[in-house]
């Protein structure tokens, strides 16, 4: 199953300026694996030293933010627009 993950401006320079990634991946967690693949930098960004993602990023599937649905093991389907929202703070 086909879902394409769209990349953030901020976050293309670690995916060799990719606005998007089409992956086979069955859940959120398979797909963000699988664009962090081989994209090191990126993955010491986005991945946590004791493992699991940083509250960095926002992840929506089709508009939808995963963490109303199942986290990151939303089921995805073919078709499905998997979203990277890095997270902003200020005052």
């Amino acid at each position: 199953m086909a879902v394409t993950v769209l990349i953030p401006a901020v976050f293309r320079r670690y995916v060799d300026k990719q606005e998007s990634i089409e992956v086979n991946a069955p859940t959120v967690a398979k797909a963000m694996e699988a664009i962090l693949e081989g994209h090191d930098e990126f993955k010491r960004l986005l991945v946590a030293e004791e493992g699991g993602f940083r509250s960095i990023i926002n992840i929506y599937v089709n508009d939808k933010d995963i963490r109303f649905l199942d986290s990151y093991d939303t089921a995805l389907a073919d078709g499905d627009v998997v979203t990277i929202v890095p997270a902003i703070a200020g005052g």
